[in-house]
C-alpha cells in the first residue's frame, strides 16, 4: 500500500460576519505572540508551554501549535500574518444529511461546529474516509484569502492500493509550444496547445511594465497572484486528463526527467525577454508534481525517465534524425511530428539514455542530409 499525503482546501458555508471578525481578532493576537516567541532565544523558546499563555483566550492546542511554528521559523525576524493552526487532536469532521461540518475549539471552553461548502465530486470521499477513520488526519489551519473568505486546509494522509503491474507505457512530452503530449505505443497522440498560457504570460508582462512605470507595486502583486491561479489551473485540468487517459487504457504514464533543464539549457537574451519563450516562466514541475499525486490516487503507475536524446533520435529504430521546428526527420526521409515522436521515445524507453543502433548512427552522419547535424542546442 503506497501512503497519499493531501492538503484539501474547503471555504465555509455561509460564515456569518461575526464569526468572520472573530477570527480576523484572533489571528492577530496569535501574530501577535508569534512575534513575542521570535524575541526570545531559540533555546528559552522551546521551554514555553500553553501553560505560561493563561492570559490569552486562544486554546491550548492552537498556542503549543504557535510555538512549535515559531520555533521551526529559523530565518524568520517577524511574522506578518500567522494563520491558527491545530494538530489533528483539536479538530473532526461530522456530516449531517449532505452538509460536512469541521468542529474545533478555537477559544479556551468554547466548542463550535461550522458547515463546509465542498464540491461533492472533489472532496466529499476523502471527508467520509475522515469520519469512518480509514484516513488519518493531519493539522488543521484557518486560512484567508485577499477576497477575504474564510477557509479551512485540512492535512490528510490515506492508503491507497498500489499500482499493478503494466505492459505498455503512455510517454508524455512537455514543452512549451504544446504543454503536453500524450501518445499511445504506436498509436494516435493528444496535444494540449500552449498557445493560451504563452499569450497569457505575455500580456501579463506588458501589463507589469506598464504598472512598474506608474510604481503600483500592490497591482502588480495581484496580478501576478490571478496569472499564477490560471496557470495552476490549466495544469490542473490537464494532469486530470493524462490521469484518465491512462486509467482508460489501463497503462502507466512516463515522462522526461527535466530536472535542472533551466540551467543546462541556453537561451538568448531575445528569447529570455520574451514571458512566452522563455523557459524559466516554465512551469513544467508543477505539471508533473500534479499528475505524479494523481497517478498515486488513482493506482496508475508512474515513472520519470532520463531525458537526452527523447527528442532527437527516431522511435521507429533509435537512430538519430533531424529535428527542425515542429517536424522530425529520420535518415530515410521518414516525417513525423517531433513532439509525438518525443513521447513514442519516452514511451517505449528500454532502461538506458541513448536506444541507439550505432552502425545505423554511423551511416547516417555519413548522409548528405544530416551535414550540418542535429538541429537544437538543449540536449534533449
Amino acid at each position: 500500500m503506497a501512503i497519499l499525503t493531501l492538503t484539501i482546501k474547503l471555504p465555509f458555508y455561509r460564515l456569518n460576519q461575526c464569526k468572520a471578525q472573530e477570527f480576523d481578532r484572533l489571528t492577530e493576537l496569535n501574530t501577535g505572540i508569534a512575534n513575542q516567541l521570535l524575541e526570545i532565544p531559540k533555546t528559552d523558546r522551546r521551554k514555553y508551554t500553553s501553560k505560561d499563555f493563561n492570559h490569552v483566550e486562544i486554546g491550548s492546542g492552537w498556542i503549543n501549535q504557535t510555538i512549535r511554528n515559531s520555533c521551526a521559523a529559523t530565518k524568520v525576524k517577524k511574522f506578518k500574518c500567522l494563520p491558527l493552526e491545530v494538530n489533528n487532536q483539536g479538530w473532526r469532521i461530522e456530516k449531517r444529511g449532505d452538509t460536512y461540518s469541521v468542529a474545533f475549539s478555537i477559544m479556551r471552553g468554547v466548542k463550535k461546529r461550522i458547515p463546509l461548502a465542498i464540491h461533492q465530486c472533489s472532496h466529499g470521499d476523502t471527508l467520509d474516509k475522515i469520519i469512518a477513520k480509514e484516513a488519518k488526519k493531519g493539522s488543521l489551519k484557518l486560512w484567508k484569502s485577499k477576497k477575504n473568505l474564510w477557509y479551512v486546509l485540512l492535512s490528510v494522509s490515506m492508503d491507497v492500493p498500489d499500482a499493478e503491474p503494466v505492459k505498455n507505457w503512455i510517454g508524455v512530452d512537455r514543452g512549451q509550444n504544446q504543454i503536453a503530449v500524450a501518445s499511445l505505443p504506436n498509436g494516435f497522440g493528444k496535444f494540449w496547445n500552449g498557445r493560451q498560457i504563452k499569450h497569457l504570460r505575455r500580456r501579463y508582462q506588458k501589463l507589469r511594465k506598464q504598472l512598474q512605470k506608474a510604481n503600483k507595486r500592490k497591482v502588480i502583486k495581484r496580478l501576478e497572484s490571478k496569472e499564477r491561479r490560471i496557470i495552476t489551473y490549466i495544469n490542473h485540468c490537464i494532469s486530470k486528463q493524462l490521469v484518465q487517459l491512462a486509467k482508460d487504457y489501463g497503462m502507466g504514464l512516463r515522462f522526461e526527467d527535466l530536472s535542472n533543464i533551466r540551467q543546462t539549457s541556453k537561451q538568448s537574451k531575445k528569447v529570455r525577454s520574451d514571458a512566452g519563450n522563455n523557459r524559466h516562466t516554465w512551469s513544467y514541475f508543477q505539471l508533473e508534481n500534479l499528475t505524479c499525486y494523481k497517478a498515486i490516487k488513482n493506482s496508475v503507475p508512474f515513472e520519470l525517465i532520463p531525458a537526452p536524446y527523447t527528442s532527437k533520435s527516431d522511435h521507429r529504430n533509435g537512430v538519430i534524425g533531424k529535428r527542425n521546428g515542429h517536424w522530425f526527420r529520420g535518415f530515410d526521409g521518414y516525417q513525423c511530428n517531433s513532439d509525438w515522436n518525443a513521447s513514442q521515445n519516452i514511451g517505449q524507453w528500454l532502461g538506458f539514455s541513448c536506444p541507439l543502433d550505432l552502425e545505423k548512427t554511423v551511416s547516417v552522419m555519413d548522409a548528405g542530409g544530416l551535414k550540418d547535424g542535429v538541429n537544437g542546442s538543449p540536449l534533449n
